[in-house]
């Protein structure tokens, strides 16, 4: 009778205790539950993506009672702000198509969760779930009764899942000492000592030598067998199989020799041979980390935050630099850097950065707010309750809310060439080993063996990573910093450049303001100043710097509508402050060009203007004039056209300038870019162009070291590299062209090694070595080319 498979776990039934179900067959009741409740929710789908996907459910009464005590709950969750929580779970089976599609479907399984989002190189699901109707403790139970058992462990969650993994470092010393001792013990037979060593020690030393290459074989080699079977039970082949196979044809083969006294075997090639693969795992392993720490440590993000200090001053400092019990101000649309205390009497959170969910939080005096939230309102001060913790802020500005669909061509060209390399790769040691086994049979165990080992895809899959990895870290320690490394594949195919005017190419920290109209009193100014205190607009910030310092004033209402003004009340006055239109200021003369200014009605009563004569950013005429050599340039301006004659004087002959240009016109001018075949990149400071930058290509947010975060950008680029804009440009094509070169390079390595193998001419423990040189080349060339690029100046 032949073995039968359980439709859910795929493993085999054990004999007459099979589960016959909807005629199907399962090995267990757990398997057996976990199809019904798949059906029962229409959720059949899952079997669909991969054949028996699933993993038998494990009993787990009482196991994560813990989830109940608030104090750990509030250790394990990510984010808990009224109903709404968010928790990252750790599903070490996560595996497949099917695992992803279930786990991100699980709103369909339990009422209350309502959304969650699988990373599957991490193995993590990050669920966000009203905690008013579903608990932690039944999702987590949920996820057991399908076969997904989460790993919580209370101890990462407090030191921040920094350990390291150190089994493949135990691997590589198991084998480098099996690989010493072997080749020792081996010396006499190399070099044929017959008279004392053969005669009379021979069996003992290589029974000695069969037994150190045993923990070798089975312990330093073992994650190649898993990997392998795990690849062959999924159906997705990955270069660990015919390394797994190689091994395991030299190990037979060696022993197959020393049992019928043919000869010592292979026991040192095949105890080298895991060590140096090991090492080159290693290197490859140190490589990938050191990406991802370059990617997600953004301590040096251009996000600054106003310090309230002891003598009542303010300061913007790096948001790095806030420590526990700092006194913060926050303006009106400012990212909550810090979990803390509110101290003023009330404040209005939008969390939606964190959870989607766009209806603001009212918050009183004494709250605890958390990093991640948007103030909204007048302004607001809270005392720090922990340091930043920089990686939440990047990893809110990777949230996946914000993310754009893009096009990931050099990713598909690398999956696909791995997709293909190992059957291909296959086929040609078992067509080596079919010729020379005619010949030779240790020439076609040796062929076979090369073959195997010497052709490996890692380097073809490390090429496009790590050159995107260097350009980012290149660019981040210029002040360039990008969302992810796919922005860098999207800078290169710009092909139309926007730009925003007020705080883009004009700088805030330089401008001549004058005052027009009657005169304001002392307290009015006041007013005026406490009013700016809570804005974040350009103008807004430049005037209240320019304003003399006076007295603290309570804000009772602060409303700053984008692209017009604010309206606040004060001292049981009305203030409105912004453009003429939306202070209704009277025209006193038509002929006049209006320049850039902020008008100021109090009370009903019209005084004026503050009008500012913008300075432009350093080298900007420069910039537009290399740029324009490649791009089309675009200038949008919510201002009027006051600096039309400046503006057309310092651009490039033909630039389009807009003015009067409101947000949703900013976004709708990209949009209609973009539907004639553009590949557009708009250039904004993050405030009125949110929209705009969400709908480019690339938003690129420029910087002045105020703490405005919007997700909605891919770059933030500090306002004094301003100037190096086409430099950063042609930097993301250099970096195409070095994946292109590199892939060459791989794929030479590639063909000269199978040549050598093929014909016999490569033993597999010089394979072995040259597999991890072949990593080392391409990291190598790739940092070489990136520093060669850099050292050029390309300007």
């Amino acid at each position: 009778m032949s073995e039968q498979s359980c439709f859910h776990c795929g493993l085999t039934i054990p004999h007459n205790e099979e589960i016959n179900f909807d005629e199907k067959k399962f090995c267990c009741t757990g398997c057996k539950t976990v199809y019904e409740i798949f059906s029962l929710n229409d959720l059949t789908c899952y079997y669909d993506f991969e054949k028996s996907p699933g993993a038998t459910p494990q009993d787990i009464k009482g196991k994560y009672d813990f989830l109940e005590n608030e104090t750990i709950l509030a250790k394990v969750l990510e984010f808990q702000e009224g109903n709404t929580s968010i928790v990252s779970l750790n599903i070490p089976h996560i595996h497949c198509s099917s695992c992803i599609w279930i786990l991100e479907n699980l709103n369909r399984l339990q009422p209350g969760i309502n959304i969650s989002q699988v990373n599957f190189p991490e193995k993590k699901v990050r669920i966000t779930f009203n905690s008013e109707k579903v608990s932690l403790k039944t999702i987590v139970n949920l996820l057991s009764s399908i076969g997904y058992e989460p790993y919580i462990s209370l101890e990462n969650y407090e030191a921040g899942k920094n350990k390291l993994d150190r089994s493949l470092t135990y691997k590589a010393g198991v084998a480098f000492f099996c690989f010493g001792n072997i080749m020792l013990l081996s010396f006499p037979e190399y070099f044929e000592l017959k008279e004392f060593w053969l005669d009379n020690y021979k069996p003992f030393f290589r029974i000695l030598i069969f037994l150190l290459a045993l923990p070798s074989f089975f312990y330093s080699a073992s994650g190649y067998y898993v990997s392998a079977y795990h690849s062959i039970r999924t159906r997705m082949l990955n270069i660990d199989i015919p390394i797994a196979l190689g091994i395991i044809v030299m190990f037979i083969r060696s022993t197959y020799d020393m049992l019928m006294d043919h000869g010592p075997g292979f026991f040192d090639s095949l105890a080298s041979l895991v060590f140096f693969m090991l090492l080159g795992k290693m290197f490859q392993t140190k490589t990938y980390s050191f990406l991802s720490f370059e990617r997600d440590f953004k301590s040096y993000f251009p996000i600054a935050v106003t310090r309230i200090n002891s003598d009542a001053s303010e300061e913007s400092v790096p948001i790095y630099d806030v420590l526990k019990g700092n006194r913060l101000l926050i303006r009106n649309q400012e990212l909550i850097p810090v979990d803390g205390i509110l101290i003023s009497e009330k404040a209005e959170i939008d969390y939606s950065f964190v959870t989607g969910e766009a209806v603001p939080i009212t918050k009183k005096s004494g709250d605890k707010i958390f990093a991640g939230g948007k103030q909204i309102g007048k302004v607001i001060e809270m005392e720090v309750l922990h340091s930043v913790s920089q990686s939440y802020l990047t990893q809110l500005w990777s949230n996946e809310i914000f993310q754009k669909k893009v096009d990931q061509k050099h990713k598909t060209i690398t999956d696909t060439v791995s997709r293909y390399f190992t059957p291909i790769l296959l086929l040609i040691a078992f067509a080596g080993f079919g010729y020379w086994i005619f010949f030779d049979a240790n020439t076609a165990f040796n062929v076979f063996t090369a073959v195997l080992i010497v052709a490996c895809p890692c380097a073809l899959a490390l090429t496009a990573p790590f050159t995107f990895g260097n350009i980012l870290r290149i660019m981040g320690k210029q002040k360039m910093y990008l969302k992810n490394a796919l922005v860098i594949e999207q800078l290169a195919k710009v092909d139309t450049i926007v730009f925003d005017k007020t705080g883009t190419i004009t700088t805030n920290k330089k401008s001549n303001i004058l005052y027009e109209g009657t005169p304001l009193s002392d307290e009015n100014l006041s007013l005026i100043k406490n009013v700016l205190r809570g804005s974040n607009h350009p103008l807004s910030r430049m005037l209240y710097d320019f304003l003399p310092q006076n007295k603290k004033m309570k804000i009772n209402d602060f409303q700053e509508i984008t692209g017009r003004g604010i309206l606040a009340f004060a001292e049981g006055k009305e203030i409105k402050i912004g453009s003429s239109t939306f202070v209704e200021s009277p025209v006193s003369d038509l002929s006049e060009i209006e320049k850039t200014g902020l008008h100021i009605r109090i009370e009903n009563v019209y005084y004026g203007k503050f009008v500012f004569q913008n300075q432009y950013r350093e080298g900007l005429q420069e910039l537009f004039a290399a740029l324009s050599n490649e791009y089309t340039i675009k200038v949008l301006s919510g201002d009027n056209d006051g600096e039309k004659e400046n503006l057309e004087a310092i651009l490039p002959k033909n630039t389009e300038l807009i003015f009067n240009q409101k947000p949703e016109q900013k976004l709708e001018f990209i949009k209609k870019l973009q539907e004639t075949g553009k590949n557009v990149m708009m250039v904004g400071d993050g405030l009125n162009d949110a929209g705009a930058l969400a709908q480019s290509n690339v938003g690129v947010s420029v910087s002045e070291n105020v703490n405005v975060f919007s997700p909605a950008c891919d770059a933030i680029l500090d306002a004094g590299e301003f100037s190096r804009l086409n430099y950063f440009l042609k930097l993301s094509h250099k970096a195409i062209l070095i994946i292109k070169m590199s892939f060459g390079l791989s794929l030479l390595y590639n063909v000269v090694g199978l040549t050598f193998a093929v014909t016999g001419n490569l033993l597999p423990l010089v394979a072995a070595i040259i597999m991890p040189l072949s990593t080392i080349t391409i990291v190598s060339f790739v940092t070489f080319m990136s520093n060669y690029f850099i050292a050029r100046n390309l300007r």
